[in-house]
């Protein structure tokens, strides 16, 4: 395998056979990426030694991420790993005191980059939006100082129930500014789904909007939030934002505006210094596979994992325009701001349906905003390609570098119809896969490799990545269980309130070995797949069947 690459040129082979190469990176552009600065540095020959590297001393690779993309503790850290209390309860950046607010935002509004924008925002109406860091930092403040206002602080649950929207940016941050433990819910959910979340984390307060618009339909999200509050005891408020939709309050006292919240407040408030291992967000499951489960993610961990995946895999920059077609609720929402955030870079958010007015809205979103990094899920593309190449063809989108994947396993038809007719060719295909519960990715592209249709090319840096066979040995070839030998900085601290849950539901096959729950395999050159997952299958007279 080469270790040249980079996301700007290719052999044009556009290869259609299973197993051979698609994209092969061109090595000047490859050393001109984060990634390929980060080999430069550490002395790094190929990615061969890059993936040793970082799975052989973990401590050593996640301290060097820490360095090498300047996340900024309060307090230093006087120890990047510690395993004493058991492997599944592993702690990072020992000592470290930071705040994800901090880096993300408040050191970027307070420098030169302050009128850079933070946030491009469109509306399925057409509306548009510019927000900058000063601006995203002030309304931040208001509303963090508004929270306070509410006795909320340190440790507090609070549910955000919101569509892709600037405000959802700023109520994000503003929870973790002061300490506050943000619960993210998907904006589509009904009423009984929302209140079961709110009620596992014992929220206090859910922010959500009056309502939000889907391909022309107003969605009352206001009274799905009054009615799942109706059965959570711990929930003191409910704040909504004036978005669509109803201009009126039903439960006064119970609901309050946010206009008139943040309206007196102050555009100045400070940042908690918490530790590194403090909670920051909630991360619920889909729960397709039984009662969702919240997972812990804390300020230090999460942060350097989501900022080193959008560096390293995406190639995040200052000058880019990130957009991953996703929810707050979903763990890709957190990934797409705080990783543009942290690099200084800027999140486009679309609050509306990619296909509406017509097949060519998402297109159109890419020509005119110059999106250069965009996400989807293969079901999205699926779904796209179904209106053939005509909507493409209305729209340039030379601006494109990055394209990015994640959400299940590919099939060929839709991995060739992205690379070819969305990314000309030209675009690699920067596919991942991980999980609520990993804070990220298990397994990744990278820029700098040469990219098989469908494959997910390797471990992810700093991630100890194995297949098992049934008897827990590593497997060269077959399919086998996913698993990962060694702790990360993002793996969640556990299941909210069920300790036994999650040590049963990853740590309980093997020894300190997590199991995820996915069928993977390695070709002969090496590059890893998914095939689906392994906890939904059933042995049934010595045959397994799955979906």
């Amino acid at each position: 395998r080469s270790n040249a690459g980079g996301p700007n040129k290719t052999d044009a082979r556009n290869a259609k056979m299973p197993g051979e190469y698609a994209w092969t990176p061109d090595p000047e552009t490859a050393s001109r990426t984060n990634i390929g600065r980060f080999m430069t540095r550490h002395d790094i020959a190929d990615y061969a030694e890059l993936v040793q590297r970082s799975t052989t001393d973990v401590a050593w690779f996640w301290d060097a991420v820490v360095k090498d993309l300047g996340i900024e503790f309060f307090e230093p850290y006087t120890q990047v790993l510690d395993t004493s209390r058991g492997v599944p309860w592993a702690r990072w950046f020992l000592g470290g005191r930071l705040n994800l607010t901090h880096h993300c935002l408040d050191r970027h509004a307070h420098s030169p980059r302050g009128d850079r924008p933070a946030i491009v925002w469109e509306g399925e109406d057409g509306q548009t939006r510019r927000v900058s860091y000063k601006e995203l930092d002030a309304e931040t403040c208001r509303l963090a100082n508004a929270l306070r206002g509410l006795g909320l602080g340190v440790g507090d649950r609070i549910g955000l129930l919101m569509p892709m929207v600037p405000e959802t940016v700023a109520a994000f941050l503003a929870c973790a500014k002061i300490g506050a433990v943000v619960v993210p819910i998907f904006s589509g959910f009904g009423a009984s789904a929302v209140a079961e979340r709110l009620r596992d984390g014992e929220a206090r307060l859910l922010i959500t909007v009056d309502g939000f618009r889907r391909k022309g339909r107003l969605i009352d999200t206001q009274r799905v939030a009054v009615e799942a509050s109706a059965s959570c005891p711990d929930l003191e408020h409910v704040l909504v934002l004036h978005h669509h939709g109803r201009k009126e309050l039903t439960r006064p006292g119970f609901e309050l505006w946010w206009h008139e919240a943040v309206a007196t407040q102050s555009a100045r408030a400070a940042t908690e210094s918490m530790d590194a291992e403090d909670p920051v967000l909630i991360a619920y499951t889909s729960g397709t596979s039984g009662r969702s489960k919240g997972s812990v993610h804390v300020h230090g961990g999460f942060l350097v994992k989501i900022a080193q995946e959008a560096a390293h895999q995406v190639d995040m920059c200052e000058d880019d325009l990130l957009f991953w077609v996703t929810d707050l609720g979903w763990i890709m929402g957190p990934w797409e701001v705080v990783g543009a955030l942290a690099q200084g870079g800027t999140v486009f958010l679309y609050d509306g349906a990619v296909d509406f007015p017509a097949p060519d809205r998402l297109w159109a979103l890419v020509e005119r905003h110059n999106v250069s990094i965009l996400g989807v899920s293969p079901t999205l593309v699926r779904l796209l390609m179904t209106h053939g190449t005509e909507p493409l063809t209305r729209h340039d989108l030379n601006s494109l570098r990055i394209l990015g994947s994640t959400g299940e396993p590919w099939n060929p038809s839709p991995w060739h119809w992205f690379f070819e007719h969305v990314g000309g060719g030209r675009c690699p295909i920067i596919n991942f896969s991980g999980g609520t519960e990993v804070g990220a990715c298990f397994l990744s592209a990278l820029p700098i490799t040469p990219l098989k249709p469908c494959a997910l090319v390797g471990p992810a840096l700093g991630m100890d990545l194995d297949i098992f066979d049934s008897e827990g040995k590593a497997l060269r070839s077959g399919v086998g269980e996913l698993v990962c030998k060694q702790p990360w900085p993002g793996m969640t601290r556990g299941l909210w309130r069920d300790r036994e849950r999650y040590l049963q539901s990853y740590w309980s096959r093997w020894p300190d070995v997590w199991v995820h729950g996915d069928w993977a395999s390695r070709d002969s050159d090496g590059d890893w797949f998914l095939h689906g997952r392994s906890d939904d299958t059933l042995n049934i007279a010595g045959k397994r069947i799955g979906p």
